[in-house]
C-alpha cells in the first residue's frame, strides 16, 4: 500500500466515523426525552435489559458508549450488576445495525443524504428538522467513507501478499480475532472495524472464512473501552466492565474452538447465511452475508448466555471480591463517562442537583435543631456539611461545562442552563444555613435568650421554610411543575411573615418585653431565613422561564 493509498484510507475511515457520530447524536435528539423513558425501562428482568440495550446502542450508534454509560450507571448506584449484564447483551446486538444499513449498498445515494441533510440541517428553523437532517448528513458522510475505504482497499484483491495473509487467519483463526480486537481498541469503535472488514468483502480482498475470527475479535475488542472506563470507578462498575468482557470472551471462545475442532467449520456457517437469505428469496451480497453473520453471532450468543446471568454474576463477583466504600463527598449520580451520551447526563444532573439540595435541607433543619436546643454539636454538623456542599457545587460546575453542548437538543440545552442557576441557588441556601448557626454561636457565646414569643416565631417560619424546601426537592426530581407557583406564593407568604415578626419584635423591644441582646441576632435570622425562601422561587422561576420558548 503506498503512501497516497494509506492516507486516502485513513481519511475515509475518518468519514466513516465521524458520519456515524453524526448520526448518533442526530438520533439522540430527535429521540429526546424518548431516550430517557427507554432506559426508564430497566428492571431486574434480564430480557427487558437486552431489549433496551439494543435500542439504546442502535441510538447512540455505539456500543462502547453504551457499555461505557452502563459502568457509570453501576459506578452510581443506579443500576444492579444483573441489569448491566443484560444491557450489555443487547448492546452486542444493538451495534450491529449500522452493519446492517452500510449492507444495503446505500453508497450511491450518499451525496444525496449529504445535500438534504445540510439543507435541513443549517436552513430549517423547526428543531426536529434540524436534528432528522443532521442524521442524514451523518448517513450520507458514513457512505462516502465507506465508498472511500471500499476505492482505496480495491487493489488489494490483487495482492497475493494481502491474499496470504488473509488467509492465515482462516487456518488460523485466533491470529484473526487478534487483528479484529486490535483494530477496535486503535479505532474505538467495532461498527468502524466491521465497517473496515465490509470494505474488503466488498472488493473481493478476503473471503468469508477469512473474516469469521476478525468478527469475533471485533466484539471482544469493544470491550476493552469499558474496561478502561472502569479504572478509577468503584468495584461495582469494575464488575460490569468485567461482566462485558467475560460474556464476549466466552461467545467468541466457544466459536474459536469450534473453528479448530470441526473441519471446515466456517464453510457450514457461511452455507447457513447464505441458506438463512434464500429463505427470504435472496441472494446475499458478500457485505450482506457478513453484516447477517455479526448480527446473528450476537443475537444467538445473547440467548445461548441470558439464562446463565446468574452465574456470570456470581463469577465477576469471585473474580473481583470486596464491597465498596460508600463515598459522602464528590459527585454521586455523575462522572465523565456520562460524557459519552449527554443527553443522559443531562437527565441524571437533576438527582445530583437533587441530592445537592438534599444536603443544604438537612443543614437547615439542623440550624433550627440547633436554634431550639442551643445545641454547638450540630453547628460543627452543619459546617462539615457546609464543605461538603461546597466542593459538590465545584464539582458540578465543572462537569456541566465539559458537556458537549453541540451534541444537546436544544431543550437539554435549556435544562442545563436553568441547572446553572438552580446550582448556585442551592449553594446559597447551605450559605444561609452556615451564616444562621454562625448567628446561633454568637447567641450562645453572649448567652442571649429569647423570649418565648420570638422562639415560637423562629419554629414557624422555619417550619413553613422547610416545607417549602420539600416542595422544591419533589419539583426538582419529578418536575412537577404545579408545585412551582405554590413555592412562589410561599415566598410571599414568607416574606409578609418576616415584615409581621419584625414589626412585633420591634414592639416588644420598645415594651422592655424582649432581652435587647437578642434582638439584632432575631432580626438577622429572619432576614437569613427569608432569604432561603427566596432561594426557593428562585428555582420555581427558573423551572418555569426553561419551558417558556
Amino acid at each position: 500500500m503506498s503512501v497516497q493509498m494509506f492516507f486516502q484510507f485513513l481519511g475515509s475511515l475518518a468519514l466513516f466515523i465521524y458520519g456515524m457520530q453524526q448520526m448518533g447524536e442526530g438520533l439522540q435528539k430527535t429521540a429526546g426525552k424518548k431516550l430517557k423513558k427507554i432506559l426508564a425501562l430497566l428492571t431486574t428482568n434480564p430480557l427487558m435489559g437486552v431489549v433496551v440495550g439494543a435500542l439504546v446502542t442502535a441510538i447512540v450508534q455505539s456500543s462502547s458508549a453504551t457499555s461505557v454509560m452502563v459502568v457509570g450507571f453501576v459506578n452510581a448506584g443506579l443500576m444492579t450488576l444483573a441489569q448491566s449484564v443484560g444491557v450489555i447483551m443487547g448492546a452486542n446486538i444493538g451495534t450491529t445495525v449500522t452493519a446492517q444499513m452500510v449492507a444495503f449498498r446505500l453508497g450511491d445515494y450518499a451525496l444525496h443524504a449529504v445535500a438534504i441533510g445540510v439543507i435541513t440541517h443549517m436552513f430549517s428553523k423547526r428543531k426536529k428538522v434540524q436534528y432528522i437532517g443532521q442524521v442524514l448528513l451523518g448517513f450520507g458522510i458514513l457512505f462516502l467513507g465507506m465508498n472511500g475505504m471500499s476505492d482505496t482497499m480495491r487493489p488489494l484483491r490483487d495482492s497475493v501478499v494481502f491474499f496470504e495473509l488473509m488467509e492465515q487467519f482462516a487456518a488460523y483463526p485466533i491470529l484473526g480475532v487478534a487483528i479484529g480486537a486490535g483494530v477496535t481498541v486503535i479505532v474505538q469503535s467495532s461498527t468502524a472495524a466491521m465497517g473496515i472488514l465490509l470494505g474488503l468483502f466488498a472488493v473481493g480482498a478476503i473471503s468469508f472464512q477469512a473474516g469469521i475470527p476478525i468478527i469475533l475479535g471485533s466484539n471482544i475488542g469493544t470491550t476493552i473501552t469499558a474496561m478502561l472506563s472502569a479504572i478509577g470507578a468503584n468495584i461495582s462498575a469494575k464488575r460490569a466492565a468485567a461482566a462485558h468482557f467475560i460474556f464476549n470472551i466466552l461467545g467468541t471462545g466457544v466459536i474459536v474452538v469450534l473453528l479448530y475442532i470441526i473441519p471446515n467449520f466456517a464453510a457450514a456457517i457461511e452455507e447457513s447465511m447464505i441458506g438463512f437469505s434464500n429463505l427470504f428469496g435472496m441472494t446475499p451480497s458478500p457485505e450482506r452475508l457478513v453484516a447477517n453473520t455479526h448480527t446473528i453471532f450476537n443475537i444467538i450468543n445473547t440467548l445461548i448466555w441470558l439464562p446463565f446471568v446468574g452465574l456470570i454474576v456470581t463469577l465477576v463477583n469471585r473474580l473481583i471480591p470486596g464491597d465498596d466504600v460508600s463515598l459522602k463527598r464528590g459527585l454521586s449520580y455523575l462522572d465523565d463517562r456520562m460524557l459519552e451520551t449527554p443527553s443522559l447526563a443531562a437527565e441524571q444532573l437533576k438527582h445530583e442537583v437533587a441530592r445537592m439540595l438534599e444536603i443544604s435541607t438537612d443543614m437547615v433543619e439542623d440550624v433550627r435543631q440547633a436554634f431550639l436546643d442551643n445545641d454547638l454539636e450540630l453547628v460543627k454538623s452543619i459546617q462539615k456539611k457546609e464543605e461538603i456542599l461546597n466542593e459538590l457545587e465545584e464539582e458540578l460546575l465543572v462537569f456541566l461545562t465539559k458537556i458537549p453542548q453541540a451534541s444537546l437538543s436544544e431543550e437539554d440545552i435549556r435544562t442545563i442552563d436553568m441547572y446553572f442557576l438552580i446550582i448556585d441557588a442551592i449553594e446559597s441556601i447551605g450559605d444561609d444555613a452556615d451564616e444562621l448557626s454562625k448567628l446561633l454561636v454568637e447567641h450562645i457565646d453572649n448567652k442571649c435568650t429569647f423570649s418565648d414569643t420570638a422562639q415560637k416565631s423562629l419554629q414557624n417560619i422555619f417550619d413553613i421554610t422547610l416545607g417549602s424546601l420539600a416542595k422544591t426537592y419533589e419539583l426538582i426530581e419529578n418536575e412537577n411543575l404545579d408545585l412551582a407557583e405554590s413555592l412562589i406564593q410561599t415566598e410571599e407568604y414568607i416574606d409578609d411573615l418576616q415584615i409581621e415578626y419584625r414589626e412585633s419584635h420591634m414592639k416588644r423591644l420598645g415594651e422592655g418585653s424582649c432581652f435587647p441582646s437578642a434582638a439584632i441576632i432575631y432580626l438577622e435570622a429572619l432576614e437569613n431565613i427569608e432569604h432561603i425562601s427566596d432561594q426557593t422561587a428562585d428555582i420555581a422561576h427558573s423551572f418555569r422561564e426553561r419551558d417558556i420558548v
